[in-house]
């Protein structure tokens, strides 16, 4: 890993952002890019039509006075957003980190994160951000966007970062499973820490095989794994799992079906990302 992509902005979350991000280049000697991105409704827009029935001077009097407001507010956001970014940048170089960039773009922010995405090796952002319901555990607008959208693995920070001591990865057979245990295997991000390698639901012969397969690729890359079945619903027993354990990340594949689909019932992914406490790893 040489390139991280953090994306933060003003909400709660942004600290722990900046710690988890901390800690990834801490351990890969990764490189960062601090990212926030400016919606277009917060860099002006036409002015609505609020004059009704005025007269000309007086209607052209209001929508001047709508102009320059919007105007005001846009600079006023441009002025935020590049203090996010230097506050954010001295607090990782304070913290020791030696090569940290910003950017601040107007725009979209999945046309944005594409623009960069090629040259990052993974994407950093918090579960929740401004506008997410908090007292409801909604998460933010733009975090399924961004990982479904992403094409290198997103992690997902929690509401307060703790030091990473142990690992758990829910492991389904799939394809987007085989590809972070290869991933993990083979970077340097997660040396040294023991790895929980989850099945859950009926051991089968064929998903006995991956799941021994999976172990094997992480053992002989130097990890101390603890390979095992559960039964259960997966939301709740991977949960239950890392509280019981005290588990510190939680990796795993990301909307594994289609997107009708998890309209309809719902999303392993979305629930496991909402309730869990720790941060999350996503591969697709």
């Amino acid at each position: 890993m040489t390139h991280l992509i953090a994306l933060i902005d003003g909400s709660g979350y942004s600290q722990s952002v900046c710690d988890l991000t901390r800690w990834v280049a801490e351990r890969t000697s990764a490189s960062v890019d601090l990212m926030h991105v400016l919606g277009r409704r917060g860099i002006g827009s036409e002015p609505a039509d609020l004059s009704g029935n005025l007269k000309l001077g007086a209607r052209t009097a209001l929508l001047k006075e709508l102009s320059d407001l919007d105007e005001q507010k846009a600079k006023l956001e441009l002025k935020r957003g590049r203090l996010l970014l230097e506050e954010a940048k001295s607090g990782l170089e304070e913290g020791g980190l030696k090569t940290v960039g910003t950017k601040l773009r107007h725009g979209d922010l999945i046309e944005s994160l594409a623009e960069f995405e090629g040259d990052a090796d993974l994407i950093v952002i918090g579960k929740r951000g401004e506008a997410a319901d908090f007292a409801k555990l909604h998460l933010g607008s733009n975090l399924e966007r961004v990982v479904r959208a992403a094409t290198k693995p997103v992690l997902v920070a929690s509401r307060a970062f703790k030091p990473i001591e142990k690992f758990l990865i829910a492991f389904d057979g799939g394809e987007s499973a085989m590809k972070a245990v290869r991933h993990i295997a083979a970077g340097k991000l997660f040396t040294d820490l023991p790895c929980t390698l989850l099945c859950v639901g009926k051991s089968t012969d064929s998903l006995q095989e991956k799941l021994d397969q999976a172990a094997e690729i992480l053992r002989t890359a130097g990890y101390s794994v603890n390979a095992e079945f559960a039964a259960g619903e997966p939301e709740d027993v991977i949960k239950d799992r890392i509280k019981a354990d005290n588990i510190d990340l939680l990796v795993m594949g990301a909307y594994g079906h289609s997107r009708i689909r998890n309209l309809i019932i719902g999303s392993t992914t979305t629930e496991m990302v909402r309730s869990c406490q720790v941060p999350v790893m996503m591969f697709r």
